[in-house]
């Protein structure tokens, strides 16, 4: 599987963030290994659009959106937001930078200071930023939590500790919000979360967005919720990305086998509904020791000696619709399905 390959990138002067080729890698202690996170990814944003990032637990979803904002820095790559290019920016510029990307963190409790209460959380980056004097402040915060279904009074004199877990999630929403960003990256917002909360939040996030007009890059490993709130999708399997396409393409019409097997673990609200379960054998590899060509090829059904041997680049298959692989399951070389039980 492979995310290396710009085929898919847009030529549009509505981008508002560019990545191209990231790498992220961590070491090992001393053993001189690493681990390979992300592995040469390349994608894009527009102004005003809903880019979903999934893909099963390890694939690098999440250090991808850390990377983007800078923590930890990429070991390379390029990241151009709405024109500059955050991997040269340290200190002070990078910190004036983050004012324009925030980030939702996946867990909404720990990440909230548990030592204030939650209108003071809120504020914080007010104060820090001098936004406006203490009463515009302060008026501002409230109208934010309002926003977001919170009390502002019950905010004032209460900690986090003292909320449910979809409230802590509302809470970290407006913290992201109060300093007015043009794009929020949400990693994994609702994964902690039950069913119906998740639909709340989820709501919450596309009522804002045209509210506020925000740019959104949605990470979660769960595809029915990310159908629901994206235009674009990039498919990811241990650092790399497989496919690329808009939503309702990819969901309607998948052409990477490893897509096919997340969107068949989708679960159907109706017993009466025959469901067409798709499996695939053993565990990811490793990220220590990727294996050579496709790194789905290990546990796909339809790998070839090539696929073994040949690293696929991401190529056009439809219109908008990009796959990284040898063997599409549509619109290229010999379509099959992986294997059904």
């Amino acid at each position: 599987m492979a995310g290396t390959g710009k085929a898919h990138l847009r030529d549009d002067k509505n981008v508002l963030l560019r990545v191209e080729d990231l790498v992220v890698e961590f070491p090992i202690g001393r053993t001189g290994l690493k681990v390979n996170a992300v592995s040469g990814i390349s994608f894009d944003v527009l102004k005003g659009e809903t880019l979903g990032i999934v893909g099963e637990s390890g694939c690098g979803k999440s250090t991808t959106g850390r990377a983007i904002m800078q923590l930890p820095s990429p070991t390379s790559g390029s990241i151009k937001f709405d024109g500059t290019e955050l991997t040269s920016l340290s200190g002070e510029a990078m910190r004036e930078a983050r004012t324009k990307i925030q980030m939702i963190f996946q867990d909404p409790i720990s990440s909230l200071n548990p030592r204030r209460n939650v209108r003071d959380i809120v504020l914080e980056p007010l104060t820090i930023w001098n936004r406006g004097t203490k009463a515009e402040q302060l008026a501002a915060v409230d109208k934010i939590l309002e926003h977001v279904g919170i009390d502002p009074q019950r905010a004032a004199e209460s900690k986090p500790h003292q909320f449910s877990g979809g409230q802590c999630q509302r809470i970290s929403i407006a913290r992201s919000l109060v300093l007015n960003p043009q794009m929020i990256i949400c990693d994994e917002p609702v994964s902690a979360l039950d069913v119906s909360v998740q639909a709340q939040v989820v709501n919450l996030l596309e009522d804002l967005k045209k509210e506020f007009e925000l740019t959104l890059v949605f990470i979660a490993h769960d595809l029915a919720v990310v159908k629901n709130i994206s235009d674009r999708i990039a498919v990811m399997y241990l650092g790399k990305i497989c496919e690329v396409s808009s939503s309702d393409d990819l969901y309607r019409n998948p052409a990477h086998p490893y897509t096919e097997v997340l969107l068949s673990s989708i679960p159907v609200p109706d017993p009466t509904v025959a469901v067409k379960k798709i499996s695939v054998d053993g565990e990811p590899p490793s990220p220590v020791s990727p294996p050579a060509g496709c790194r789905f090829n290990p546990r796909c059904p339809n790998a070839s000696d090539r696929c073994r041997s040949e690293e696929p680049t991401l190529r056009e298959i439809e219109p908008g619709h990009f796959v990284a692989c040898h063997h599409p399951l549509t619109g290229g070389e010999a379509p099959v399905s992986v294997r059904s039980n």
